[in-house]
């Protein structure tokens, strides 16, 4: 029998004063951390709320999460994260889905889970720093590896949000492997402004470190002026963030002289594919590595990461992590040659249970033992992964195969483009055009057609984009990944004038 809490209790033994978590104005060492969250479990049987019940987490990425997300699994339930900005209609699809029992919300951020509650729903707890004062559980209640641990529910582009079921072994799993990934030490000070609600920061970050028993030092909200200042003051060794973080930091006058970062050994991005251009304008000025890992959140965030020290490909998302494999396959599900562009499909122990009540998407997702990831890549020779991009986002014109991420690589390359978005378009006479969304770094930098013809000397004709529109920012999901979905492509029907602010 396991816990999640298994880690914590370890550390605590061996190292109880060391720091586990810091935030902004408090730390717990790993003797505090696993008190509190067993004090934390007995305010959770307090309300009535059994092992096995679900039971809803809303707070952003401070100490008290870590608290309340370990209590909750000390006490045996299911935690459901979600996001601090959800809208109460948004929480009260997620309580009912879920079936939940109880609401863990932060005090800034309750108002929308108690509008939610308020219609026969589960009783709300605020959540404050300290609130922990009941007395604590003996022991966390013992799951069986296969217990479902968490259920994270995804953006749902494709149709109402689906709750991946992953257990306490996926999670466990998940952890050890990034351990391993970055070889990670107690004496590690890893840092990150990455929302722990989302999975990437909640598992690759959050229990890999409480795996490694290293200290996490939580920057929230993210600005690239904290994040530099965290890096600096704490000495940190290992950050972590997605691409629209390290840009930040690479265009915030605070980090102009590079100066700070010599104690860092390793950057980590995930989340979404990293521009070359952006990694290594990061790496030209802050002096370390910045290596590109590949997962979901059905593969509890693992699939491929970049090996440290070995020959790195630009582009390339790395080679499977271990105890997993990658393969690419055909629409008929046939692995595919070296060079040949598929839906990637991954196995190993991080990969999902399924999805909450939902058999049949569970079915559809899962063959096999593998997951498909409805994600376009290709392998190479040696076996390393490029992600081309969502298998939903590809543009076909007149025929032609167009993916977004290979125009948006090479935009990034343009010296005035700071972000770009590449969409696409309904057209009567192509099927889809190629649309670009793009942010400058100054206004009226450069202009579409300007951009389009630059565009012609650097990619075949069918992958120009011949709209253009120019906006003062990319709509951002809550781990600053951009949302090419939200975008409205009616408005690329209108010539582009002044920049706007994008929906």
């Amino acid at each position: 029998m396991v816990s999640l809490l298994d880690p914590v209790r370890l550390h605590a033994d061996a190292a109880p004063r060391s720091v586990a978590i810091r935030g902004a104005r408090e730390h717990i060492s790993y003797e505090g951390l696993l008190e509190s969250s067993l004090r934390f479990a007995s305010i959770l049987n307090a309300q009535g709320v059994a092992p096995g019940e679900r039971v809803v987490l809303i707070a952003p990425s401070v100490p008290a999460y870590v608290v309340a997300y370990l209590g909750i699994q000390a006490a045996g339930c299911v935690v459901v994260p979600m996001n601090t900005m959800s809208t109460s209609e948004e929480v009260s699809y997620v309580l009912r889905d879920a079936q939940a029992s109880l609401v863990i919300a932060w005090h800034e951020a309750s108002a929308p889970a108690r509008k939610a509650a308020a219609a026969d729903g589960p009783p709300v707890v605020t959540l404050v720093h300290g609130m922990w004062e009941a007395l604590p559980l003996a022991a966390p209640v013992d799951r069986d590896p296969d217990d479902t641990a968490a259920i994270l529910y995804t953006s749902g582009t494709t149709g109402r949000p689906k709750g991946a079921e992953l257990t306490v072994a996926n999670i466990l799993s998940a952890a050890q492997i990034s351990v391993e990934c970055s070889n990670g030490t107690p004496d590690d000070r890893i840092g990150t402004g990455l929302p722990l609600f989302h999975i990437f920061g909640q598992i690759s970050v959050m229990m890999a470190s409480l795996t490694t028993g290293s200290s996490l030092h939580l920057v929230a909200p993210f600005t690239p002026e904290a994040m530099i200042d965290a890096i600096r003051t704490h000495r940190l060794t290992i950050v972590a963030g997605v691409p629209t973080m390290w840009n930040a930091m690479l265009r915030s006058s605070k980090g102009e002289d590079g100066s700070g970062f010599g104690h860092i050994r390793l950057a980590v991005s995930g989340g979404a594919p990293l521009p070359a251009p952006v990694a290594q304008a990061f790496e030209s000025r802050f002096g370390c590595e910045l290596l590109e890992g590949y997962g979901l959140t059905e593969t509890t965030s693992q699939g491929t990461f970049n090996g440290q020290g070995g020959i790195r490909k630009t582009g390339s998302a790395g080679r499977p992590v271990p105890r997993t494999a990658v393969e690419v396959r055909s629409e008929t599900g046939s692995p595919l040659d070296p060079g040949e562009v598929g839906e990637v499909y991954i196995s190993g122990p991080s990969v999902m249970k399924g999805y909450w009540r939902r058999p049949e998407a569970t079915a559809q997702a899962l063959v096999d033992g593998w997951l498909r990831t409805g994600d376009l890549g290709m392998v190479d020779q040696d076996g390393d992964l490029f992600i081309v991009d969502r298998l939903k986002d590809l543009i076909i014109r007149g025929g032609y195969n167009v993916y977004p991420g290979e125009v948006e690589e090479i935009l990034y390359e343009h010296p005035h483009i700071v972000e770009a978005a590449v969409v696409g378009v309904p057209d009567e006479h192509y099927g889809q055009e190629v649309a670009a969304v793009i942010v400058l770094d100054r206004p009226a930098a450069v202009t579409g057609p300007e951009i389009t013809a630059w565009a012609r000397e650097r990619m075949s004709a069918y992958k120009i984009p011949r709209l253009v529109r120019f906006v003062e920012a990319l709509p951002k999901g809550p781990s600053g990944k951009i949302l090419k979905r939200t975008i409205d492509t009616n408005r690329f029907r209108q010539p582009a004038s002044q920049p706007e602010q994008a929906e």
